[in-house]
């Protein structure tokens, strides 16, 4: 099957995203999509896929994502923004309401972060603290923070937030990259006391900001995860370490987003939602393979204005 798509980033989260209305395919043929396009080795690549969808009242269409390793998440926030853009553009709105697979968000046109870059503010949550919703087995407390994962076994203090899937967020002095990698690994082979899996980031408070990397579920390291800069600024305003109801910037190896946390639990991150080209390629999703790419129209300003906002932030 031929099938048309955008090549698309959010804050340097990269994916292909399908306008899939009009298609009625089961959770396998999708799984198997997503691990053909997703494929850093083949013809398009991505931290996952993304599905632009139809709904029913309240919501003004839905979203759907799928992770490299073709498992569904119940949000990607990242993706979002570029979601909330195709379904701007195509049904002529500003604002939506958008279903996800558990929970609905809010998405809204903003103001550029910069000229040229089309940019969306989405609110998400309430974040939850209960890990009995995860599950987190052989842990004695109802909710995790800023204490450490008996079953992990590192000693690290963690915040368990979920976003409503799930992160365990630990703030520290200056990231340990394969500390990192190692945890992640760790949660991703969903041992027995958390078999649905967890994403997991590291934090540094930089002044009145942060900068987050996360090693996301289904998909490994990454420059970048929407719903785990938003789970790492609640985790912020939870512990203290900055003030609700304020404005800050998140950094990540992509780039950034504004977020600003409400005392009701709600995050609000505004950032990019980039077209990077469009295409179209023939996919196999029984056997996850795809070829015959045709490439119909880059955009290059688009690239270039995120280039500059990118390069301004990892100075």
């Amino acid at each position: 099957m031929r099938v048309e798509f955008v090549k698309c980033h959010g804050s340097g989260n990269d994916f292909p995203l399908i306008d899939a209305r009009d298609m009625t395919l089961d959770d396998a043929a999708w799984g198997g999509i997503a691990r053909a396009l997703a494929d850093r080795r083949g013809p398009v690549g991505g931290d996952g896929l993304l599905l632009f969808g139809a709904a029913s009242s309240p919501a003004d269409f839905a979203m759907r994502m799928f992770n490299a390793d073709g498992s569904e998440a119940e949000t990607c926030l990242n993706g979002l923004r570029c979601v909330a853009r195709m379904g701007f553009e195509t049904l002529r709105l500003t604002r939506a309401t958008v279903q996800l697979k558990t929970s609905t968000a809010v998405v809204e046109r903003d103001a550029d972060l910069a000229d040229g870059v089309y940019t969306v503010r989405e609110t998400a949550g309430p974040a939850g603290l209960a890990i009995a919703d995860w599950p987190i087995r052989g842990v004695a407390d109802a909710r995790i923070v800023e204490q450490p994962v008996a079953p992990l076994g590192d000693g690290r203090a963690y915040t368990a937030v979920a976003m409503p899937n799930p992160h365990l967020v630990h703030f520290t002095d200056r990231i340990d990259e394969a500390a990192l990698v190692a945890v992640g690994e760790t949660c991703e082979a969903a041992p027995d006391w958390l078999p649905n899996r967890a994403n997991v980031s590291f934090v540094e408070v930089r002044g009145d900001d942060l900068f987050v990397r996360t090693f996301e579920r289904g998909v490994g390291l990454t420059d970048s995860c929407g719903s785990a800069m938003a789970a790492s600024s609640f985790a912020a305003c939870l512990t203290g370490r900055l003030p609700y109801a304020t404005p800050f910037t998140v950094f990540n190896r992509g780039g950034l987003v504004r977020a600003e946390v409400g005392e009701d639990a709600m995050v609000q991150l505004s950032g990019n939602a980039s077209w990077e080209w469009r295409g179209a390629i023939v996919v196999d999703p029984a056997a996850a393979r795809a070829g015959d790419l045709i490439v119909r129209q880059h955009f290059d300003d688009e690239i270039a204005a995120w280039a500059r906002v990118a390069d301004a932030a990892s100075r």
